[in-house]
């Protein structure tokens, strides 16, 4: 793993200045797990103050990591492999085409988690508006969304109409199941709601640890062996989907970089009220 360390001038060990780590892309995709160790010791350096406020960028191999709240009935029915982790939320699906950053900030304490959520979900809003594609935040669910269409208006279901939808009577109707065209990865073609970007954190000693992760231009069909991050209501969608061209994660990741530090830097974190 070689990482390529970027920070604006004059930043120093203990500021406030983002400094961004390039951990691998491509064909230096990084291991999972290798990139949690290293999460383990920026963590570490950052709660001594032996660096600034850091964010990990990278590109993983395939993997699917489930949050402590992942229930079994959402994992792969084929018993693939999957790494659970010590972050928030449920499962999900990391490989080629998807931007993850893992932003290590120390923040006042007691931490106001669902604030440092927003703040993430801000700039990845703002990345996806100087693309051109319209997302916004759903109530209840983290994350970056395309809306769908309302449900009175969007198309049947293997030829029949909606009011035949099995997902609007059964809470455990499992797409896994039921056929490409109940799948996450075709909402965009059922005109539902998409989820772009997913988001997961852990904060221990008041320091951030996972984040986020923005689909470019992944293979979507991963997310179709799982119930990503626990909603069988919607789907998955990516940057390449929404704007009908490739959009690389070279494309991406220097506009990610500055809208997260356009807001990361800009906001003063304040400690949750209590």
């Amino acid at each position: 793993m070689t990482a390529v360390t970027t920070s604006s001038p004059g930043s120093a060990p203990g500021s406030s200045v983002l400094r961004y780590v390039h951990l691998g892309f491509g064909a230096d995709a990084v291991d999972y797990e290798e990139a949690w160790q290293e999460q383990r010791r920026v963590h570490a350096a950052r709660f001594a103050d032996e660096i600034p406020d850091t964010c990990l960028l990278l590109e993983h191999p395939p993997v699917y990591t489930a949050g402590r709240r992942t229930a079994d009935s959402e994992r792969p029915l084929d018993g693939t492999p999957v790494v659970d982790v010590d972050r928030g939320g449920k499962i999900t699906w990391h490989g080629p085409g998807q931007l993850v950053g893992y932003p290590i900030l120390k923040l006042p304490r007691p931490v106001d988690v669902i604030a440092h959520v927003r703040r993430l979900e801000e700039a990845l809003l703002l990345t996806c508006a100087e693309f051109g594609l319209e997302t916004t935040r759903v109530e209840g669910r983290s994350g970056v969304w395309v809306l769908g269409d309302p449900v009175d208006q969007r198309p049947a279901l293997g030829g029949l109409k909606l009011d035949f939808d099995p997902r609007l009577e059964d809470e455990e109707f499992d797409a896994r199941l039921n056929g490409p065209e109940y799948a996450p990865s075709n909402a965009g073609q059922r005109r539902e709601d998409r989820k772009l970007a997913a988001i997961g954190v852990r904060i221990a000693k008041g320091v951030t640890m996972h984040g986020f992760s923005l689909n470019c231009n992944p293979d979507n069909t991963w997310f179709d062996r799982i119930v990503p991050c626990g909603i069988r209501d919607a789907g998955v969608t990516s940057l390449s989907e929404e704007l009908g061209r490739d959009v690389p994660i070279a494309e991406v990741l220097p506009v990610v970089e500055r809208h997260l530090r356009e807001v990361l830097e800009a906001s003063v974190p304040l400690p949750r009220a209590v």
